[in-house]
Protein backbone atom coordinates (compact mmCIF):
# COMPACT_ATOMS: atom_id res chain seq x y z
CA UNK A 1 0.00 0.00 0.00
CA UNK A 2 1.94 3.64 -1.19
CA UNK A 3 1.84 5.57 2.22
CA UNK A 4 0.45 9.54 1.88
CA UNK A 5 2.54 12.07 3.32
CA UNK A 6 0.01 12.36 5.93
CA UNK A 7 1.88 12.80 9.38
CA UNK A 8 0.43 11.34 12.35
CA UNK A 9 1.17 12.27 15.85
CA UNK A 10 2.05 9.47 17.73
CA UNK A 11 2.25 9.71 21.42
CA UNK A 12 4.14 7.63 23.77
CA UNK A 13 2.68 7.32 27.62
CA UNK A 14 4.95 6.07 29.86
CA UNK A 15 4.24 4.08 32.68
CA UNK A 16 0.86 2.76 33.30
CA UNK A 17 -2.73 5.09 33.51
CA UNK A 18 -5.78 5.15 35.25
CA UNK A 19 -8.69 4.53 32.40
CA UNK A 20 -10.80 7.16 32.71
CA UNK A 21 -9.23 10.38 32.42
CA UNK A 22 -7.52 9.15 29.40
CA UNK A 23 -10.67 7.84 27.82
CA UNK A 24 -12.16 11.75 28.90
CA UNK A 25 -9.23 13.10 26.85
CA UNK A 26 -10.04 11.09 23.84
CA UNK A 27 -13.67 12.36 24.25
CA UNK A 28 -12.00 15.91 24.27
CA UNK A 29 -10.16 15.44 21.72
CA UNK A 30 -12.63 14.38 18.93
CA UNK A 31 -15.06 17.23 20.16
CA UNK A 32 -12.69 20.03 19.61
CA UNK A 33 -11.10 18.75 16.44
CA UNK A 34 -11.39 20.44 13.23
CA UNK A 35 -10.72 19.84 9.54
CA UNK A 36 -7.11 20.75 10.12
CA UNK A 37 -6.03 18.53 13.30
CA UNK A 38 -4.04 16.47 12.68
CA UNK A 39 -4.58 12.26 13.73
CA UNK A 40 -3.46 10.74 16.50
CA UNK A 41 -2.26 7.76 17.86
CA UNK A 42 -1.94 7.52 22.01
CA UNK A 43 -0.18 4.18 23.08
CA UNK A 44 -0.02 3.33 26.83
CA UNK A 45 -0.76 0.48 29.31
CA UNK A 46 -3.59 0.79 31.61
CA UNK A 47 -4.14 -0.08 35.22
CA UNK A 48 -6.28 -2.96 35.79
CA UNK A 49 -10.18 -1.96 34.48
CA UNK A 50 -12.78 -3.93 33.43
CA UNK A 51 -14.56 -1.98 30.61
CA UNK A 52 -18.35 -2.72 29.47
CA UNK A 53 -19.24 -1.19 26.02
CA UNK A 54 -22.40 0.03 24.53
CA UNK A 55 -23.51 -3.02 23.98
CA UNK A 56 -22.46 -4.56 27.17
CA UNK A 57 -24.31 -7.01 29.03
CA UNK A 58 -23.66 -6.87 32.80
CA UNK A 59 -24.33 -10.82 33.01
CA UNK A 60 -20.77 -11.08 31.35
CA UNK A 61 -18.95 -9.76 34.18
CA UNK A 62 -18.82 -12.73 35.97
CA UNK A 63 -16.54 -12.25 39.34
CA UNK A 64 -14.80 -8.64 38.94
CA UNK A 65 -13.29 -9.09 42.66
CA UNK A 66 -11.43 -5.63 43.49
CA UNK A 67 -11.04 -4.68 39.55
CA UNK A 68 -13.37 -1.32 38.87
CA UNK A 69 -16.24 -2.22 35.46
CA UNK A 70 -16.42 1.21 34.20
CA UNK A 71 -19.16 1.33 31.15
CA UNK A 72 -17.83 3.34 28.41
CA UNK A 73 -19.07 4.81 24.70
CA UNK A 74 -17.55 2.54 22.71
CA UNK A 75 -18.72 -0.53 20.69
CA UNK A 76 -18.53 -4.09 21.83
CA UNK A 77 -18.93 -5.92 24.83
CA UNK A 78 -16.53 -6.36 27.82
CA UNK A 79 -12.86 -6.59 28.05
CA UNK A 80 -9.70 -6.41 29.98
CA UNK A 81 -6.80 -4.23 30.38
CA UNK A 82 -3.78 -3.92 32.32
CA UNK A 83 -0.50 -3.51 32.44
CA UNK A 84 1.62 -6.23 29.95
CA UNK A 85 -0.89 -4.80 27.81
CA UNK A 86 -0.61 -2.33 24.93
CA UNK A 87 -3.31 -0.23 24.16
CA UNK A 88 -3.24 2.15 20.94
CA UNK A 89 -6.68 4.53 20.32
CA UNK A 90 -6.31 5.75 16.86
CA UNK A 91 -7.90 9.10 16.41
CA UNK A 92 -8.75 9.36 13.04
CA UNK A 93 -10.19 11.79 10.82
CA UNK A 94 -12.01 8.85 9.01
CA UNK A 95 -13.78 11.57 6.15
CA UNK A 96 -10.34 12.77 5.07
CA UNK A 97 -8.60 9.39 5.29
CA UNK A 98 -11.62 8.04 3.20
CA UNK A 99 -12.25 5.17 5.62
CA UNK A 100 -15.92 3.73 6.56
CA UNK A 101 -15.91 2.20 10.16
CA UNK A 102 -15.25 -1.71 8.35
CA UNK A 103 -12.53 -0.87 6.51
CA UNK A 104 -11.01 0.80 9.64
CA UNK A 105 -11.52 -2.05 11.71
CA UNK A 106 -10.17 -4.40 8.51
CA UNK A 107 -7.23 -2.32 8.69
CA UNK A 108 -6.45 -2.49 12.14
CA UNK A 109 -7.02 -6.04 12.65
CA UNK A 110 -4.46 -6.02 9.13
CA UNK A 111 -1.71 -4.42 11.06
CA UNK A 112 -2.38 -6.59 13.94
CA UNK A 113 -2.00 -9.76 11.86
CA UNK A 114 1.44 -8.32 10.25
CA UNK A 115 2.77 -7.16 13.80
CA UNK A 116 2.28 -11.66 14.80
CA UNK A 117 3.79 -12.35 11.33
CA UNK A 118 6.99 -10.60 12.12
CA UNK A 119 7.66 -13.24 15.08
CA UNK A 120 6.09 -15.57 12.16
CA UNK A 121 2.83 -16.25 14.74
CA UNK A 122 0.07 -17.15 12.62
CA UNK A 123 -3.04 -15.09 13.16
CA UNK A 124 -6.69 -14.41 11.53
CA UNK A 125 -9.47 -12.35 12.20
CA UNK A 126 -13.22 -13.70 12.25
CA UNK A 127 -16.34 -13.16 10.79
CA UNK A 128 -18.62 -11.59 13.20
CA UNK A 129 -16.18 -10.75 16.02
CA UNK A 130 -14.19 -8.26 15.77
CA UNK A 131 -10.13 -8.63 16.70
CA UNK A 132 -7.28 -11.07 15.79
CA UNK A 133 -7.24 -14.98 16.98
CA UNK A 134 -3.98 -17.04 17.10
CA UNK A 135 -6.26 -20.54 17.01
CA UNK A 136 -9.32 -20.78 18.61
CA UNK A 137 -7.56 -18.04 21.16
CA UNK A 138 -7.95 -14.16 21.12
CA UNK A 139 -5.16 -12.27 21.29
CA UNK A 140 -6.02 -8.71 20.21
CA UNK A 141 -9.40 -6.79 20.71
CA UNK A 142 -11.10 -3.99 18.95
CA UNK A 143 -13.30 -0.91 20.17
CA UNK A 144 -14.07 1.79 18.22
CA UNK A 145 -16.16 4.83 19.18
CA UNK A 146 -16.77 7.44 15.36
CA UNK A 147 -18.09 10.58 16.79
CA UNK A 148 -18.10 14.02 14.34
CA UNK A 149 -16.52 11.74 11.45
CA UNK A 150 -13.43 10.64 13.54
CA UNK A 151 -12.76 7.34 15.59
CA UNK A 152 -11.85 7.19 19.04
CA UNK A 153 -11.27 4.10 21.32
CA UNK A 154 -9.07 1.37 19.54
CA UNK A 155 -7.28 -1.72 20.12
CA UNK A 156 -6.32 -3.73 22.96
CA UNK A 157 -3.01 -6.47 22.28
CA UNK A 158 -2.23 -8.74 24.67
CA UNK A 159 1.79 -8.46 25.47
CA UNK A 160 3.16 -10.19 28.44
CA UNK A 161 0.64 -9.70 31.28
CA UNK A 162 -1.27 -11.32 34.12
CA UNK A 163 -4.17 -13.22 31.78
CA UNK A 164 -6.21 -14.49 35.15
CA UNK A 165 -8.87 -11.20 35.13
CA UNK A 166 -10.00 -12.51 31.73
CA UNK A 167 -10.97 -15.65 33.58
CA UNK A 168 -13.41 -13.27 35.11
CA UNK A 169 -15.53 -12.40 32.73
CA UNK A 170 -16.56 -13.80 29.31
CA UNK A 171 -14.45 -11.98 27.38
CA UNK A 172 -16.08 -10.06 24.20
CA UNK A 173 -19.52 -11.37 25.44
CA UNK A 174 -18.24 -15.01 24.28
CA UNK A 175 -18.48 -17.75 27.02
CA UNK A 176 -15.41 -19.90 27.73
CA UNK A 177 -13.59 -17.64 24.87
CA UNK A 178 -9.67 -18.18 25.07
CA UNK A 179 -7.41 -15.68 25.44
CA UNK A 180 -3.47 -15.29 24.73
CA UNK A 181 -0.52 -13.20 24.47
CA UNK A 182 2.27 -12.94 22.37
CA UNK A 183 4.89 -13.61 24.89
CA UNK A 184 2.90 -16.89 25.03
CA UNK A 185 3.41 -17.56 21.73
CA UNK A 186 6.79 -17.04 21.34
CA UNK A 187 7.20 -13.32 20.22
CA UNK A 188 9.19 -10.39 22.22
CA UNK A 189 8.93 -10.29 26.29
CA UNK A 190 9.35 -6.74 25.90
CA UNK A 191 5.70 -4.50 25.13
CA UNK A 192 8.08 -1.92 23.76
CA UNK A 193 9.57 -4.07 21.23
CA UNK A 194 5.91 -5.10 20.10
CA UNK A 195 4.41 -1.96 20.36
CA UNK A 196 7.19 -0.25 17.81
CA UNK A 197 6.79 -2.55 15.22
CA UNK A 198 2.36 -1.96 15.34
CA UNK A 199 2.56 1.34 15.09
CA UNK A 200 4.63 1.02 11.87
CA UNK A 201 1.90 -1.64 10.48
CA UNK A 202 -0.95 0.94 11.38
CA UNK A 203 0.31 3.81 9.65
CA UNK A 204 1.17 1.46 6.52
CA UNK A 205 -2.57 0.43 7.21
CA UNK A 206 -3.72 3.80 7.23
CA UNK A 207 -1.57 5.46 4.46
CA UNK A 208 0.08 7.78 7.59
CA UNK A 209 3.42 8.90 8.85
CA UNK A 210 4.38 8.49 12.20
CA UNK A 211 5.92 11.57 13.69
CA UNK A 212 6.48 11.24 17.36
CA UNK A 213 5.10 14.03 19.58
CA UNK A 214 5.32 14.52 23.66
CA UNK A 215 2.66 12.62 25.57
CA UNK A 216 -0.89 14.94 26.10
CA UNK A 217 -1.95 14.77 29.79
CA UNK A 218 0.80 16.08 31.72
CA UNK A 219 -1.01 16.08 34.63
CA UNK A 220 -1.46 12.16 34.72
CA UNK A 221 1.92 10.83 36.74
CA UNK A 222 2.23 7.27 36.00
CA UNK A 223 1.52 5.45 38.88
CA UNK A 224 2.87 1.77 38.40
CA UNK A 225 6.37 1.31 36.56
CA UNK A 226 6.50 -0.12 32.97
CA UNK A 227 6.43 -3.81 32.34
CA UNK A 228 10.41 -4.61 31.04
Amino acid sequence: METAALPVLVRRFPGVLPYEPVWRAMQAFTDARTEATADEFWSLQHEPVFTLGQAGKREHVLAPGDIPVVPVDRGGQVTYHGPGQIVVYPLVDLRRAGLGVRELVHRIEQAIIDTLDHWNIVAARRDGAPGVYVGAAKVAALGLRIRRGASFHGLAFNAAMDLEPFHRINPCGYEGLAVTQVLDLGGPSSPAALESVLIDHLCAQLGLRAQPADPVLPALAPRVAAPA
